[in-house]
């Protein structure tokens, strides 16, 4: 979003303060490893008034230390509360169930946080009710692919949305939701390298500066984040307990299921065989893509040997995945 605005009401603008930088990568005011807890002031002047930013468009907020974790310490520490505080002591340090879009609540957190390099904006909660899926790069994962695959495979469009680039190279694309059901928390449950940061969770703002570096809008993208495609909140949202299994045509058909394991790239293979094994047991399809399956996965080089034993592991993970 760079540091135009939008003028639809409500819109989330969400871009640095003029003169910061807002390229990818670390910049000059980076902590190095050795360098105390407290970060250069700008750092943190930075990381607030991006907060105080996102709170005008509507976002709960809460600090970030340059690991990307809720930076007020918690008030229970060596005193676990049971059932565990969310809050209602009235004290700040309960990471994500802080999040404010209150200015007075927020500077009073980032007052506290002094070494606050980032900020995180809460996923689930009104009026955007935002869902986040964190498209990762590590250990040699194509999940952008992934994704445009179950897109594919379910008949749902990617609309263009909100999307922040991270330093490792990935990326995270912003959805809004509906109040209900909660979108829950996962990751790897849709595709490898797929996480989804849902009710409870929260996403590294851009403009945050991190250990690895800076978080940052990609440029070209929407300033307001797209409704999520109603066939993908279906696979977003857990089915009730005790359901049937689906009828065909229901997500992840069992073709749809063979080719996803059959177009794995070195180093996804046994990742992307274990996912759609799983996907097979919860539809009630285990026995009859078994085989399958293990035939797809020998096609991309995994011995049958090894094949085999992901799809039973698939079989014995409890609750699956």
């Amino acid at each position: 979003m760079g540091t135009h605005r939008s003028t639809a009401a409500g819109s989330p603008h969400i871009g640095p303060p003029p003169g910061l930088p807002t390229g990818p990568g670390p910049s000059r005011y980076a902590p190095s490893r050795h360098a105390p807890s407290r970060p250069h002031p700008d750092a943190h002047s930075a990381a607030l008034a991006h907060a105080l930013q996102a709170a005008e468009r509507g976002y709960a907020v809460i600090p970030l230390t340059r690991t990307k974790h809720p930076a007020v310490r918690s008030p229970h520490r060596g005193h676990p509360e049971q059932p565990p505080c969310r809050g209602a002591c009235g004290r700040i340090g309960h990471g994500v169930h802080d999040a404010s879009r209150d200015p007075l609540d927020i500077r009073r957190m980032f007052a506290a946080a002094p070494w606050a390099t980032g900020y995180g904006i809460a996923c689930g909660l009104p009026p955007y009710h935002l869902i986040g899926i964190d498209l990762d790069t590590k250990n040699g994962a194509d999940a952008l692919t992934a994704l445009r695959f179950l897109a594919e495979a379910h008949h749902f469009p990617l609309p263009p949305t909100v999307t922040v680039r991270t330093p490792s190279g990935g990326r995270h694309l912003w959805f809004t939701g509906p109040p209900s059901p909660p979108v829950p928390n996962s990751a790897g449950r849709l595709a490898p390298g797929i996480d989804i940061r849902g009710a409870g969770g929260y996403l590294v703002g851009p403009g945050s500066l991190t250990a690895r570096g800076r978080y940052v809008l990609a440029t070209g993208a929407p300033l307001v984040p797209a409704p999520a495609p109603h066939a993908l909140l279906a696979l977003l949202t857990p089915p009730p307990p005790h359901h049937e299994a689906p009828p065909a045509g229901s997500p992840h058909p069992a073709s749809a299921l063979v080719r996803f394991v059959r177009t794995s790239p070195q180093g996804q293979r046994n990742a992307r065989l274990f996912w759609a094994a799983c996907r097979a047991h919860e539809a009630g399809l285990a026995q009859e893509l078994a085989a399958r399956l293990i035939e797809a996965a020998c096609h991309t080089g995994l011995s049958e040997q090894e094949a085999r034993a992901t799809v039973a592991s698939a079989g014995r993970r409890p609750g699956r995945q």
